[in-house]
Order: structure tokens, then sequence, then C-alpha cells
């Protein structure tokens, strides 16, 4: 008995190590011809990696290729140019011009300021039409006057868009208003709107900051508009720069400014206001939520550049490089720095100085 089961206990384990040899002998022969074909393939695999990259390569390359560049821009005449006008333009004058300048070294824009105007988008076109300016930078597009005074000089004035920005309009921090619709903002630098509790403030008199309208910068009476040449009400205060408007803004609990979105919109010491066509429908000049004044610096409000560029926005003010038609160098600058700045790498640039692109 004893033998018997020592008999089946010792076929049992040669069949068990029988087993796991079969086992173990498969799986090394599936290694082996795994390993085969892997070295067979091997090739062919490499091949079309190798393929694969170098057809995004070319891709990327013809991409990059097909992008037009401050580079590609033919006819940039060499020289220095005089250029001015809005103060909107700035951060566009400090951060494009200066790479398109670096890019195209033959090629030198000198800033000038007004000698007896606030600098802006008016005073910049009058230095044009007087000759002082081979071209001009503008927020706001010609006026039928401007037009006809170069008419009567022999020549006549181009405006081409290069990027669109935004009307901001700015109020203490204090204010509790919750926005303004257009009409309301107009009434009130007409004079006809004086208190803020007319538009659902507090009871404040309102102070409405402005450069004179000779000099403006942006128009918040558009020339198709029945309200365009109206006197501005007695109690606006008028000032010289953004800087200055923004400086008494902050001190003035029941001030109120408007300009270029892009030039006040960042400011911790003012705050901007949601407009409006309608009270119903009022959209902030900022990506929401907004950045409190006790926040800033550390974190700085934005530009709605979705709302300005779909229309949602209601006062946009496109940008225009304003362009003397006399067939001289004038008209010659005008075209290729409007060139320069409808390249891909001059609406990058421009959205880069916080506007928004036309391209």
């Amino acid at each position: 008995m004893d033998n018997t089961n020592q008999r089946k206990s010792l076929i049992n384990g040669e069949i068990g190590l029988f087993l796991r040899g079969l086992i173990i002998g498969k799986v090394l022969t599936l290694m082996v011809i795994g390993g085969l074909l892997w070295w067979l393939l091997k090739p062919n695999l490499l091949s079309r990696n190798s393929v694969n990259s170098s057809s995004a390569q070319n891709i990327n390359s013809i991409n990059n290729a097909n992008a037009s560049t401050f580079q590609t821009v033919a006819n940039v005449p060499p020289g220095s140019f005089n250029y001015g006008g809005s103060t909107a333009w700035a951060s566009i004058r400090q951060l494009v011009d200066s790479q398109i300048q670096n890019d195209r070294p033959e090629l030198q824009l000198r800033y000038v300021d007004p000698t007896n105007a606030s600098p802006g988008s008016s005073s910049g076109i009058r230095m044009l039409l007087d000759g002082k300016l081979d071209f001009a930078q503008s927020s706001r597009p010609l006026t039928d006057e401007e037009q006809a005074i170069a008419k009567e000089r022999g020549f006549t004035l181009e405006q081409r868009q290069v990027g669109m920005d935004g009307i901001a309009v700015v109020v203490n921090p204090s204010l509790k208003v919750s926005g303004l619709t257009v009409d309301q903002l107009q009434q009130i630098y007409l004079g006809k709107i004086t208190n803020w509790n007319q538009v659902g403030g507090t009871n404040l008199p309102i102070t409405p900051f402005s450069q004179r309208p000779e000099d403006a910068d942006t128009l918040i009476f558009p020339s198709n508009s029945n309200l365009k040449g109206q006197a501005l009400g007695s109690n606006v205060q008028y000032i010289y720069s953004a800087t200055e408007a923004v400086r008494q803004v902050s001190k003035t609990p029941g001030g109120v400014y408007y300009a270029s979105a892009r030039s006040v919109v960042f400011q911790c010491s003012v705050k901007a206001l949601p407009l409006g066509q309608t009270s119903d429908k009022l959209i902030p000049p900022y990506r929401e939520p907004m950045v409190s004044p006790e926040q800033c610096p550390s974190q700085r409000n934005q530009l709605n550049t979705e709302a300005i560029k779909n229309g949602s926005y209601p006062m946009i003010a496109n940008l225009f490089v304003i362009i003397k038609q006399n067939k001289g160098r004038e008209q010659q600058i005008g075209d290729a720095y409007t060139k320069l700045l409808l390249t891909d790498q001059g609406q990058r640039a421009i959205e880069q100085a916080g506007f928004v692109s036309v391209r």
C-alpha cells in the first residue's frame, strides 16, 4: 500500500515537472519568435516614425513659411519718419514699433508730441494735415471736416484699420452704480444728467473729466449722431491726458472719465463700469469676475477682448493708420507701416500690446 502511494507520488511529480517544462518551453519559443518578428519589422517601424516626424516638421515649416512677418513686407522706405496721434496707441508704440525697427533697421520712427495741444487722435490728424507728421495713429475715424481740409490742401486722407479697442468709462472705486447706458453717458457729458442718483447711484454730483473736443482721442458722439457738435456741459473739467484724468477721478468721489479701454481697464485706482445700449444688458469692458482695487496690483483686470471682437460691447474704438494720399514719401511710409501692422507678426504683436486684432 505504501509502495503504491509512493509510485503515485513519483508519477504525479514527474508529470508536474513535465508540464512546467512544457510551459516554459512554449514561453521561450514565443519570446524568440516575438524577438525575431520585432527585429525583422524594426526598419519599417523606424522608417514609418521617421516619415511621420518628417511630415509634421514639413507641415510646421510650410505654416511658418506662409506666415507673413515684418521681414516679408516689400517697399519699406528707408530713413527717419515722424508720427504721432492717439495716446491709446502708447503700448503699440512701445512694443510693436520697437519690434518693427529691430527687424527693419533701415526704418526709424520718431514720435512727435503736439506743441500747443494735448496728445490724441485729433491733434495727430491736425499735425498730419499741417505737414508736421508723415502719418498719424488714430482711435477714431476721420471726420468730414478733416477730409475737407485735406481736399483744400490738394490731397486726401485715407484711414486703414489695423486693430480694435473699446471705450471704457471709469469712476471712483467708492461709487455705487451698476453701470451706464450709452445714452446716459452722453447725457452726462452734455450736462443733462448731473447727479448719480439720476442713474441709480447715490445722491452725489457728477464731475465729468474729458479732453477738449478739438484734441479728443476717442469719441462718444459718433459722426452720424444728432448729438455730434453739441457743446459739452459746463460742469465738464478738461484735462491734458488719460494719466491726469485717472488721478483726478481716483480722488473725486463723483468723478467719471471715458478713454481707450486698453488705457484704463488695467488701472488700480479707478473702477470701470459696464456699458450697454439698454440698462438690462450691460457688458463690462473687463473679463469677469472683476478684480477689486484691493486685489490690485497683484492682480489686474484684463480687457474683454471677446466682447469687443464680437461686437456685443456697445462702444468700440477702431484703430486706424491715417495716410496722406499725395504720391510722396508720406504716402509710401503710411502704406508700409500699415502693411507691417497687418502681417501675421504685426497682428500677434498688437494682441500682445493689449488690443484686438482684425485678422
